[in-house]
């Protein structure tokens, strides 16, 4: 019930932009955009995907996993792919946990693996956040800059109040279906404090990761006649994802798109434009995770090749999900 909840959710704010706005201004924008510009987006959103995978792979290993470059690709390639039929990024990132959990036999490195990563890139977000709030000021109106300002502290304030709690907080006095994730996603803080080289790398790899396709998006919004200062974007961007990732749509879709129109309407831009921006990156994301889907495919006929490698190719990334469960 709850995949058909958020489906709902997506749909009803979708009906309702296409509702409330004008569908031949929409139209127009949308036919600005090059095809050429479109395709540098995808391509850069694949190669940012390759460093995440790069990302990933070193936080796994660290718990001393020994997953391949080959290896890690497949699954996350697997994972990009979910994405798409799944509710949500936690569905993709459940599909390449279990099979890099099958490829290791390493479930606590593979799961402790995955909380950093997903840990470490919401940190990103928040110090692009930051970082191009602070930058923005001078874009906004007087009291724009104001509330920014007032903004950025209580968040700052919210976000380490809500840290605290987690860390102070016994873990059995959390409910019992967020028990497990908070446990992991503790000892995976745990492992990172210990190993500060480790998570500055891979905080480096994310901000690398998510400034690029804050850049892609800035270069679409560009294309469709949205001239406002880089600075905004690295603001309303990474706000517009984090808004995406609350638990309360199918993947993101219509809040993303409805929090990045939001935001960039008082620095004078049509809602109209901030929406379609932002639908023309989700077919970015889209064509994204097919190709996902692709690599996927093709790297396990490669695998089926070699002895022995029939049987694991042949392995669905959503069997894998309803197959009975195995202890390690």
């Amino acid at each position: 019930m709850k995949a058909y909840l958020k489906t709902l959710v997506s749909l009803g704010i979708l009906a309702l932009i296409l509702t409330l706005l004008p569908w031949r201004q929409m139209r127009d924008v949308a036919t600005r955009m090059p095809l050429w510009v479109w395709a540098g987006a995808f391509v850069g959103f694949v190669a940012g995907h390759r460093l995440g995978v790069a990302k990933w792979r070193l936080l796994v290993n660290s718990g001393r996993s020994y997953l391949h470059v080959r290896q890690a690709i497949r699954c996350y390639a697997a994972g990009l792919f979910a994405n798409l039929c799944l509710p949500g990024v936690a569905g993709g990132d459940l599909v390449r946990a279990v099979l890099a959990w099958k490829v290791t036999g390493r479930p606590e490195a593979v799961l402790l693996g995955g909380a950093a990563d997903r840990i470490i890139d919401l940190a990103s977000l928040g110090l692009l956040v930051a970082g191009g709030g602070l930058l923005a000021r001078g874009a906004l109106p007087g009291w724009g800059a104001q509330l920014l300002t007032v903004g950025l502290v209580l968040g700052a304030l919210i976000a380490g109040v809500a840290v605290l709690l987690v860390l102070r907080r016994p873990l059995v006095r959390w409910p019992a279906r967020v028990r497990r994730p908070i446990a992991r996603g503790l000892v995976a803080l745990r492992r990172l404090w210990r190993c500060p080289h480790l998570a500055l790398t891979a905080l480096a790899f994310a901000l690398l990761i998510q400034g690029s396709f804050v850049l892609l998006n800035a270069a679409i919004g560009r294309e469709i006649g949205i001239g406002i200062p880089l600075a905004v974007w690295f603001l309303a961007w990474p706000l517009a994802k984090l808004a995406g990732l609350l638990p309360i749509s199918l993947g993101g879709l219509g809040v993303r798109d409805a929090t990045l129109a939001a935001l960039l309407v008082p620095v004078g831009v049509p809602a109209a434009h901030g929406v379609v921006a932002s639908l023309l990156w989700s077919t970015v994301m889209i064509a994204g995770g097919l190709f996902g889907g692709l690599v996927w495919w093709l790297l396990g006929r490669r695998r089926a090749g070699q002895p022995g490698g029939a049987a694991a190719s042949a392995e669905s990334p959503f069997s894998i999900l309803t197959a009975p469960r195995t202890h390690a």
